[in-house]
């Protein structure tokens, strides 16, 4: 049956129109993309039966033929359907799967170049044969493109695996005796009718020498045509001049050299090296000289783990030489309220100008150990820039994260960064993701250490391109660097960058490498630096003279000597505060600040004003009914004055938007609240549509952005700690969807949040919202684990609060940035108590005052008082209901609002008030093991504490409802135990 695009189905093979014969289908390509078949009505072929192209079977005559067994979906496509579908791709060739757009290309591509028709005269023998040969050399070129990275020269000092089936001509029906024939298919990659032995040795050139490139499964067609004219059309290579060849030469002698002096110098010392990838200087180079000459790159932001750090520091950074040589000799530090950290952890700020005079700023995030931990917190940082240096246009920055092959596949942190990156809370217009491929994880061979073919496959998660370069050839390094940044340019898509090196020591210095790996660490120690390399290249091609590398490295022997000695006259150490030109006006504070809190009442009117701004319905908008009701209780919570939790929280963002302090606020459903107490953003009732009723307070107001994140921790609060690094007058916020899940972001509470400070002097405002409280929930929805917190809290590092109102909530957030300083705030916000009837606040709550540390029990009659409770939370709500239902008025309940710092003046001040106790008790719900008492236990020593608490215990709480409540009634009677009155003692 004919078709209108000419296509005829003959005994379940696709037969061309214009010859008499077959057509090879789209799956003779290598790997077929997205590993499936391109289907078909009602037929399709499993992935794992795709296997790239392997025997060819022969017709009688001698001529190959396809195996019409991988062909058997056409045999089920009408032709009605085929031609539909063949419209389809002609409309927009990205609508149709892979394997049918492949298919289609080549049937394009046979009557654009073979216009001979069958009704004309019939066709020769020896034309058909060339035509069948021309779709088989149309297979070898996407085998190239798919699978030509399984074959390059990429690997410096290792053979690489076999692969199968190879990109040999016998593998696509083709064979030596081809190679000087003509093929039309040459138009497929640039270079016109060409030989076949021409062909080859482009294809080869372009995808199997010292670049591999997978793309091939990007799914947006203007990608993937991007990619292949940038790289057929230059066979991969990019022409230097002989000024950027000498640039080059220039970053590696300054890479190779400072490892080499450090290695003589400081004998044993840890520097974690990068010899071997050095190479990477040079990369980094040519992202700021390309970036800023060409791109118009204001700021590259960077993020590295410890391999390497020092050359970076040093040689991209511009780090004084001298003070890093100091850092050598392990000297105390000038500042004695700071800890400080190793010299490969530290980060750094600076200006560097570029060959044609472009200044470009570089920030490298400091970092812990905690390998691809800093990630999300330079993207973080980026982010930050992006929106207020550059009003959101992220082509001024340039965020670069360091990878190790190792962590890069192992770390499970890397994939949640990958999974940000198109995400509109999180995206930074791309980034740049350098692997230094030691093929070794501390003493791990790489085939132990992942199941990936490559360390970069996380990579084709999100379709970003992936380049695997060979790190000795600098020159096909910085091509790639040049490449990456222009698709990065064009595409805001993450590019990832796999230099293969190698390392030349152990993990460290004073490691011996050879005890795992015996035969690599032979074959490295014979291997020449890329330095020598490259300069041997250079000479022999009469780029330049012998003594020109003699001299540079001479000179900067030297110099390094000059700064060495130099380095010896400094007497301490000096930690220079990260980011600090976006700290001035910040100042650390001293001990005294604590003792009281700044005002932070906000005026009555402009509370009204917003507050009648948070109920309004606009026109022409309906929302779902029980929104409009919840906008009416807020109404009627202003009428009453009586505002609940949600109501005042709302009330802190809008005061801080309209006195011009911007709010970022993202965690898992934090635009309606996890228990439905924020609806933040409100829904249409019949569309996707929102309203956001912060955004419309008043005319000129300051940035609210609020976003659900993705189901992540560790990177969403990595990512908004980097952000408030760069924005200390933005409050920022992260919020768990449950407390109890903090603890999936733990390496960014311990390594950061708790003592950036006293490591790297850098202060961080971020706040953490941590519902946290005993309902009977189990295990995983009570505890936000408190102790973990309080256990690294010391000399004011941090907020920690539990608030009991609405209103002191208000002046814990407002109070974030009334000071002239940041300290990273964490509140253990509560459930149940977001709709307590007794969890309320007045307007003049919220007007006058400053957030109350303490809270003393208004009700209780000092002359009376014989037991004082100290209690925080939720709890209080129920002693406070026992108390009422006793009339104890023995018993004074007394709210320690603010756990750290512990407001200890307020709290010896409550106890001269309460002279006449004799008992003082601290409760809490959580097990005696965890939440307060240990801190409080250790810290407050102005009385004998008696804790009444659940029982110690491995898990946060139980899961039965019944224990719990059960566990919570034994609490509140052991508490009010003495005060009983006899029959209900007795019963």
């Amino acid at each position: 049956m004919h078709t209108d695009t000419g296509i005829r189905l003959i005994g379940g093979c696709c037969i061309h129109p214009c010859r008499s014969a077959f057509i090879r289908g789209p799956f003779l390509l290598g790997v077929a993309p997205d590993g499936v078949s391109p289907g078909s009505a009602g037929n399709s072929l499993a992935a794992n039966d795709v296997k790239g192209p392997g025997p060819v079977a022969t017709f009688a005559s001698g001529t190959a033929a396809p195996r019409m067994d991988r062909y058997s979906f056409l045999s089920n496509a009408d032709s009605a359907w085929l031609d539909g579908l063949y419209k389809q791709y002609q409309n927009d060739p990205s609508s149709v799967e892979p394997g049918w757009a492949r298919f289609f290309e080549g049937f394009d591509l046979a009557r654009t170049h073979f216009d001979i028709l069958p009704a004309q005269h019939a066709a020769s023998s020896g034309d058909s044969e060339h035509i069948r040969k021309e779709f088989r050399v149309l297979d070898l070129i996407n085998g190239y493109r798919t699978r030509g990275h399984l074959f390059t020269a990429t690997n410096p000092v290792r053979q690489r695996r076999n692969y199968e089936p190879k990109l040999d001509l016998e593998n696509f029906g083709l064979a030596d005796g081809d190679l000087p024939t003509v093929f039309e298919a040459g138009n497929e990659i640039g270079i016109g009718p060409a030989t076949l032995g021409d062909i080859v040795d482009h294809l080869k050139a372009t995808y199997c020498r010292s670049v591999g490139v997978e793309y091939r499964y990007i799914r947006v067609p203007e990608k993937v045509k991007w990619l292949q004219e940038r790289m057929e059309g230059t066979r991969n290579t990019t022409a230097f001049s002989l000024e950027d060849k000498k640039e080059i030469l220039f970053k590696l002698n300054q890479a190779v050299v400072f490892e080499k002096f450090l290695g003589r110098k400081f004998i044993g010392q840890k520097r974690f090296s990068i010899e071997g990838g050095e190479t990477l200087i040079p990369a980094l180079d040519w992202v700021i000289e390309h970036g800023g000459n060409t791109h118009g790159v204001t700021d590259v932001v960077i993020g590295m783990a410890h391999r390497g750090r020092l050359n970076v520091l040093a040689n991209t950074l511009n780090k004084t030489y001298q003070s890093i040589f100091s850092e050598f000799e392990g000297k105390d530090y000038d500042d004695a309220l700071v800890e400080g950290d190793v010299k490969y952890h530290m980060g750094y700020s600076s200006t560097v100008v570029t060959n044609q005079g472009k200044k470009v700023n570089l920030t490298l995030s400091p970092n812990p150990s905690h390998l691809e931990s800093v990630g999300p917190v330079m993207q973080g940082i980026a982010r930050a820039i992006i929106e207020h240096d550059h009003a959101f246009d992220d082509s001024k920055v340039v965020p670069i994260i360091i990878h190790g092959d190792a962590a890069i596949a192992g770390q499970g942190v890397v994939y949640e960064v990958v999974q940000m990156a198109k995400l509109k809370a999180y995206s930074t217009g791309g980034t740049l993701h350098m692997v230094v491929n030691n093929q070794v994880g501390f003493t791990t061979n790489y085939i132990d250490g992942r199941s990936s073919t490559y360390c970069t496959d996380v990579g084709k998660v999100t379709h970003c391109p992936v380049f695997h370069v060979n790190g000795d050839d600098a020159e096909a390094v910085c091509h790639v660097v040049q490449l990456a940044l222009d698709y990065r340019q064009q595409f805001k898509s993450d590019v990832f960058i796999d230099l293969l090196g190698y390392r030349r020591h152990g993990h460290n210095e004073g490691d011996e490498p050879k005890f795992t790996q015996p035969v690599l660490y032979k074959a490295i120690a014979r291997h020449e630096d890329p330095r020598a390399i490259y300069r041997k290249h250079l000479e022999e091609s009469g780029a330049i003279e012998a003594d020109l590398a003699k001299e540079m490295e001479k000179q900067f022997q030297d110099m390094l000597q000059e700064r060495l000695d130099e380095s010896k006259q400094i007497d301490k150490s000096t930690i220079t505060p990260f980011l600090a030109d976006r700290w001035k006006g910040f100042h650390r504070p001293a001990k005294e600040v604590f003792d009281k809190s700044p005002d932070t009442g906000v005026d009555r009117k402009t509370l009204l004003h917003i507050g009648k701004k948070l109920t309004e319905v606009p026109k022409g908008m309906k929302f779902f009914s029980k929104l409009e009701r919840i906008l009416q209780d807020r109404a009627q919570m202003l009428e009453d004055d009586k505002l609940d939790w949600g109501m005042a929280e709302l009330l802190a963002y809008g005061s801080l938007l309209v006195e011009g302090h911007p709010v970022r606020f993202t965690g898992q459903d934090v635009e309606r609240g996890t228990f439905s107490h924020r609806h933040a953003v409100v829904k249409l009732e019949d569309s996707d549509a929102e309203y956001i009723h912060l955004k419309h307070i008043q005319k000129q107001q300051a940035l609210l952005q609020i976003y659900n994140s993705l189901l992540s921790e560790y990177a969403v609060l990595g990512f908004e700690y980097g952000f408030a690094f760069v924005r200390p007058e933005t409050l920022t916020i992260w919020e768990a969807q449950f407390g109890d899940f903090v603890n999936g972001a733990q390496i960014i509470l311990d390594q950061y949040l708790c003592c950036a400070e006293e490591k790297w002097k850098a202060m961080n405002g971020v706040v953490l919202l941590l519902p946290h409280g005993y309902e009977g929930q189990g295990a995983e929805h009570s505890s936000a684990r408190m102790e973990r917190f309080l256990s690294s809290c010391v000399d004011n590092n941090l907020f920690a609060v539990n608030c009991t109102t609405p209103g002191n909530f208000f002046h814990a957030l407002r109070r974030q940035l009334a000071w002239d300083f940041r300290r990273p705030l964490v509140v253990f916000t509560p459930k149940s108590l977001l709709r307590h009837p007794r969890c309320t606040s007045t307007l003049d709550e919220l007007a006058r005052g400053r957030f109350q540390e303490v809270i003393d029990d208004a009700t209780a009659d000092p002359k009376k008082v014989d037991t004082v409770v100290f209690c925080q939370g939720k709890i209080y709500y129920e002693l406070l209901e026992k108390k009422e239902e006793l009339d104890a008025t023995g018993v004074a309940l007394v709210r320690i609002e603010q756990l750290h710092p512990l407001p200890l003046k307020q709290l010896q001040a409550v106890l001269k008030r309460y002279a006449k106790a004799s008992r003082h008790l601290w409760v809490q719900e959580e097990p005696e093991n965890m939440g307060a008492w240990p801190y409080m236990n250790m810290y407050f020593k102005e009385v004998r504490l008696e804790a009444i608490t659940r029982p110690a215990s491995a898990a946060p709480a139980t899961g039965s409802a019944q224990r719990s409540a059960a566990q919570q009634k034994a609490i509140i009677e052991r508490t009010f135990a003495k005060h009983l009155k006899p029959a209900a003692a007795r019963a």
